[in-house]
């Protein structure tokens, strides 16, 4: 790919948000990183990936954190800052990549290369899915459901300034309801080609 392409899917839990990023990198011949974002940082700076995992995607706790001359002792803030700068990096060597969540949309905003998504679906078709996916009932997939968007908004609003899910922060927003998750990924491919087209 001659430009570069950084495509950020920000997403509802159970809206299928990580399997149409799946399907617009393989479109892309991109790599795709989620959670194995942290691995990679894990491996370069030879960490314990479990003991890190356990505090991604999460926002600050305040009652446990203080920030001293710059510099934090929360695990959920720091981790989240390595996993920004480390986007940051890639970003400006030029690399092209499907980032899924952490904030991509708003850590790479300066980024010309920079498509951002957010995916959302119908309550009812989420809710079919995680019981479906965890093999759950119906009251604990909607547990589940609102625990995981909590601690996604939580997470999103503590470190951007525009909120989670505000449509005005993303070039595009999808109900994977309406079409599933291949169509709406032929769809947002061809919105992805017009813009790389128009740039």
């Amino acid at each position: 790919m001659s430009k570069q392409l950084i495509i950020s899917v920000s997403r509802e839990f159970g809206s299928g948000g990580h399997i149409v990023a799946q399907h617009l990198a393989k479109k892309f011949e991109l790599p795709l990183y989620n959670r194995n974002l942290l691995k990679e940082i894990t491996i370069e700076k030879n960490w314990d990936l479990k003991e890190l995992e356990k505090y991604d995607e999460l926002s600050r706790k305040p009652l446990f954190s203080r920030t001293i001359r710059g510099y934090s002792n929360s695990p959920e803030e720091n981790i989240a800052n390595l996993q920004f700068e480390y986007l940051q990096k890639k970003a400006d060597q030029g690399k092209s990549f499907v980032i899924v969540g952490r904030c991509a949309e708003s850590v790479l905003k300066k980024y010309d290369a920079l498509v951002s998504i957010f995916v959302l679906a119908d309550v009812d078709t989420k809710i079919k899915r995680i019981m479906e996916t965890h093999e759950i009932s119906k009251l604990e997939a909607e547990l589940m459901m609102k625990r995981y968007d909590r601690e996604r908004k939580a997470y999103h609003n503590y470190y951007c300034v525009h909120k989670w899910g505000d449509s005005r922060n993303y070039d595009i927003c999808v109900n994977s309801s309406r079409l599933g998750f291949e169509c709406t990924a032929n769809v947002l491919e061809e919105y992805i080609r017009e813009r790389m087209e128009r740039r």
